[in-house]
């Protein structure tokens, strides 16, 4: 049997929330002291209201290690756990302490591996779908640790916000440039680094030219696309979502591409009409 255990930053479509083998560890988000989980319970509208009247710039607090441990209990011997990017949140090292605490306090042989993202969203949500994928073709647990972590370093995110305001709140950007990019309707287009850091990788003009510069940008770095499947997280514009499908079926064939809504993390940081793309 195995588990697979994701932070809250990671999507799961219906059927993968569904399915028994998945099981999320939320993280918090606060905005202006109030404390929300990133569960169940988390109102996309309701949340998006509260960052637009906020003063202070929204936070996350990452799982605690024992929020972790508790989650690899159970009859599953394979444990694989996915996580936000290591250079964006506490959450991977909170989910490695997490496997140290359940090691020292069992004494099973239950195998528990911590996979770094180095992404975020659907990133971490197409992770978990290639360790079912390899766990379900009776690979062993080295095996699929091993098969993950290659397809890991051959991922990429993407990204295109239609608003400069969170990162201006957080003091990732200075007011004057977050005035002008949004006077002018400049949108940036943004991405990962292969340490899963956030860089921006150009920009346009309108939300469609940077939709069509994003997928420019992805399908010059993705190989063997029939072979991969795609993921599309969009922030409350599901239309949008469907708009950048289109744009990439007319140019590439993929073996599947998922679309979901943004659970609390990524909602904070997409913002309202934020669409995060991972391959």
């Amino acid at each position: 049997m195995y588990k697979i255990v994701i932070d809250s930053c990671g999507e799961l479509p219906e059927d993968l929330e569904q399915d028994g083998h998945f099981c999320h560890v939320p993280l918090e988000l606060e905005v202006d002291g109030v404390r929300i989980p990133d569960d169940e319970t988390f109102n996309q509208k309701d949340f998006l209201r509260r960052v637009r009247e906020c003063i202070h710039s929204p936070k996350s607090s990452c799982p605690s290690p024992e929020r972790y441990m508790s989650a690899y209990e159970g009859e599953a011997e394979n444990v694989y756990v996915i996580t936000l990017s290591g250079r964006l949140s506490g959450s991977y090292n909170s989910a490695m302490l997490g496997a140290d605490l359940y090691h020292e306090e069992h004494q099973d042989a239950k195998n528990i591996h911590v996979f770094n993202s180095k992404s975020a969203s659907v990133g971490e949500t197409l992770i978990g779908l290639k360790v079912q994928e390899c766990e379900e073709a009776g690979h062993s647990f080295d095996e699929v640790v091993k098969e993950v972590e290659e397809y890991i370093s051959s991922m990429n995110t993407f990204f295109v916000l239609e608003t400069l305001e969170t990162l201006r709140k957080a003091g990732r950007l200075s007011n004057l440039k977050a005035l002008v990019a949004n006077t002018l309707n400049i949108k940036p287009v943004m991405g990962s680094d292969k340490e899963g850091r956030i860089q921006q990788l150009g920009q346009a003009r309108g939300m469609k030219k940077a939709l069509t510069k994003m997928v420019e940008d992805m399908l010059r770095v993705t190989k063997n696309c029939e072979n991969r499947v795609l993921a599309i997280s969009h922030c409350n514009c599901p239309e949008r979502a469907e708009y950048v499908k289109g744009l990439i079926e007319k140019l590439a064939k993929f073996k599947k591409i998922v679309i979901v809504n943004t659970a609390g993390v990524s909602t904070m940081y997409a913002n309202d009409g934020g669409l995060i793309l991972a391959v």
